[in-house]
């Protein structure tokens, strides 16, 4: 759904994923699925995927496993903790920075 304005729409953490899931969004699957995590985001502008990418890599030791410029989507893999970080700079430099409006970070 693409929404005008500035918005981080999407912010959830994937804790301990199932490997499928890993294999079905082409992730890397040589990880430790007890202590792993998936962060998704969306933003929009479209583009706010590259400095929300930028963000996560410089904030932990997460891995890109996706960012698409044309429809605002960034997918992260890494330990629980760390994806976790990722997500909070993103949201916090896109709300206190840029001055996004942001939803919440969810957990499941």
């Amino acid at each position: 759904e693409m929404v005008p304005g500035k918005q981080v729409t999407l912010a959830h953490i994937i804790a301990s994923p199932d490997e499928i899931i890993y294999q079905k969004l082409g992730l890397n699957p040589s990880v430790d699925y007890g202590t792993s995590a998936i962060g998704i985001m969306n933003l929009t502008p479209p583009e706010s995927a590259v400095i929300a990418a930028d963000i996560a890599v410089k904030s932990g030791d997460v891995y890109l496993g996706f960012a698409d410029r044309f429809t605002g989507t960034v997918i992260i893999t890494g330990e629980l903790a760390d994806v976790t970080t990722a997500l909070t700079e993103i949201v916090n430099y896109f709300r206190d920075v840029l001055g996004y409006v942001v939803c919440n970070i969810t957990k499941r």
